[in-house]
């Protein structure tokens, strides 16, 4: 399990942000697909965008808040779901089982939506931006990666905590390292039961061999799904992922024309 219900994310709301809007929208992924979606984004739109993708419970109300933290420092933040295809786009409640849905996905699914939430981002109801960037956690971390190779035009992607190996069959980041066609921030945790130190090491070094930009931090210590207020002792640790994310978004967001 990757946040308890009450988890919020450990990123306070600043005085002084841009004054932002958000609202619950509805997306379309190529197949058809309708996907409950979160846009938070400042009142004068946005030139960056970023597209969450949660943890293995889909939408919900952490990711909410993210989106908001995100768009109070600038940038139009859409968290998606990924269980349109077979819980619909209505709201849920706390016994939704979430884990029967994730066994339904694909990661070809989830690229198609992680597609409609990127065209969303960069449409005028969207912010109308022209730099978008995939921020994933968990099941999101392993798919914001692929969205890498997902021919997206994604301007970088950055994952907490997620796996990065084959799974089911399906070659993980590690394995599909060679088609990433934008830079990688990860940001694991040293004490995670499931992705270990050799995992991290593999796709750090696959990385580099597929010449990709890209930084691997992990957290020595830290457990799986450290980021988030509740874990008191490790607010160092997610203080310091939070500055890599803004600054990874900075560096790699190009000058505008």
């Amino acid at each position: 399990m990757c946040f308890e219900l009450d988890s919020v994310p450990p990123v306070p709301p600043i005085s002084g942000g841009a004054p932002v809007r958000s609202e619950d929208v509805v997306l379309v992924a190529a197949d058809g697909t309708r996907l409950a979606g979160f846009l938070a984004l400042p009142d004068d739109g946005a030139r960056v965008g970023i597209v969450v993708l949660p943890d293995v419970r889909g939408l919900y109300r952490f990711y909410e808040e993210l989106a908001l933290r995100f768009a109070e420092r600038g940038y139009a933040a859409l968290a998606f779901d990924y269980f349109g295809r077979t819980a619909g786009v209505a709201k849920r409640d706390d016994e939704f089982p979430y884990m029967d849905h994730v066994a339904q996905t694909t990661p070809d699914e989830i690229q198609q939506d992680v597609r409609a939430a990127a065209d969303r981002l960069r449409s005028p109801e969207g912010g109308g931006c022209d730099v978008v960037f995939a921020v994933g956690f968990c099941f999101g971390g392993r798919n914001a990666w692929l969205a890498a190779a997902g021919g997206h035009g994604l301007a970088g992607a950055i994952g907490f905590y997620g796996s990065t190996v084959e799974r089911n069959g399906a070659p993980g980041p590690t394995q599909r390292a060679a088609e990433f066609e934008a830079p990688i921030l990860a940001l694991q945790a040293g004490d995670d039961a499931n992705i270990l130190p050799e995992h991290n090491a593999a796709f750090d070094d696959a990385l580099g061999a597929a010449g990709v930009e890209h930084e691997v931090v992990v957290y020595e210590g830290a457990p799986h799904s450290f980021f988030d207020r509740r874990f008191e002792e490790y607010a160092a640790q997610s203080a310091n992922a939070w500055e890599r994310v803004l600054a990874f978004v900075e560096r790699h967001t190009p000058p505008a024309a």
